[in-house]
């Protein structure tokens, strides 16, 4: 960190200079326009104004890779905000780089393949982040992973395969929705006025978002693994009393709303909002050991497929006091009657 020296120009203009440093890395020129914008707690950003708009590349070279590893890079440079990648070798791609490139194309919300030869494969990124809102994001997002669960859970009840299918089809969306997420949090980082663009005051969110994201992730793997338990047991159900899969139904309902609450207190910055979700995760107790402990003798096998539900359901409910714990923190950065910032 270095300091900088105001001074008056004139009556009522003060100046600071620019570190050369900066300017050369940022290609910063005499005469250049910059953007100043004020990020809240005292602070501006100065932004340059070739980093609007600009029209980002990254080019991945084939030959060092395997398949996996270029759909994996692919990814990466989508969640890193590029706009173009490219995709080439020295000699012709090979078919297994080649539907690489096409299986990335279909997990990733606005990438397009453009250009095409046997060398290099161009695909595009034609998402805007001003189309989108974070907040609306992390409730599709929580929304998804609810829908799989419920559907996962009722297809447990009921021995359908067909609904415990309908679940895993899902997440794939539910993973869209994910990297959309990661790629717009990396860009509003690299670009401060993007904050705003994606419904934030200024960028001090963003690191909680990106955990919020990820734990709505990992619920929406969770219900990912009831439904997979659906279609690997015996009769796609499991080997319990009626009395005991109307608990765990309850037990599902009660995360739900655990989960739901706690997405609700992160948008609305609501720190009242996060002791609710305290509340509802205490009355929630040890429902999973309850559960367990009530069952008669059964089957090694069984019980370990009931837990293995109730685990995935218990998981749920911790993640989403993780975010709850998110929400508090961003709640008290902010004036409101619970704290006074100066």
């Amino acid at each position: 960190m270095e300091t900088r020296k105001v001074q008056r120009l004139g009556p009522s203009t003060l100046a600071m200079t620019l570190p050369a440093e900066w300017a050369r890395k940022q290609d910063v020129e005499k005469g250049d326009e910059v953007t100043v914008r004020e990020s809240g707690k005292g602070s501006l950003t100065v932004t340059p104004e070739s980093a609007h708009g600009e029209e980002t590349e990254a080019t991945i070279h084939a030959e060092n890779f395997d398949a996996d590893a270029v759909e994996r890079a692919i990814v990466g440079q989508y969640v890193l905000g590029r706009r173009i990648i490219h995709v080439e070798s020295e000699d012709a791609l090979d078919s297994e780089h080649i539907n690489a490139v096409y299986k990335a194309e279909t997990q990733l919300m606005g990438l397009g393949v453009v250009e095409e030869t046997p060398e290099r494969i161009t695909i595009r990124c034609s998402v805007d982040p001003e189309d989108f809102d974070l907040d609306n994001l992390l409730e599709r997002l929580e929304s998804t992973g609810s829908t799989m669960r419920e559907e996962a859970v009722k297809a447990l009840a009921h021995g359908s395969p067909d609904m415990a299918q309908r679940a895993l089809n899902r997440e794939r969306q539910a993973n869209k929705i994910f990297v959309l997420l990661l790629r717009l949090i990396f860009t509003a980082y690299q670009n401060p006025n993007l904050a705003r663009a994606v419904g934030l005051d200024d960028g001090f969110p963003l690191i909680g978002y990106r955990s919020v994201a990820k734990n709505l992730e990992l619920t929406a793997d969770n219900a990912e693994d009831i439904a997979e338990i659906v279609l690997e047991s015996e009769d796609n159900t499991l080997a319990v009393e009626q009395s005991t899969m109307r608990r765990i139904r309850e037990f599902t309902d009660q995360v739900d709303e655990i989960t739901a609450a706690a997405v609700e207190a992160v948008v609305t910055r609501d720190y009242d909002a996060t002791v609710e979700v305290r509340d509802l995760f205490a009355e929630l107790g040890d429902r999973e050991g309850d559960i367990l402990d009530d069952l008669p003798e059964m089957d090694n096998e069984d019980i370990l497929e009931v837990r293995e539900v109730l685990v995935s359901l218990q998981h749920t409910a911790e993640y989403a006091m993780r975010n709850a714990e998110i929400a508090a923190n961003l709640a008290l950065n902010e004036q409101s009657s619970h704290t006074t910032i100066s």
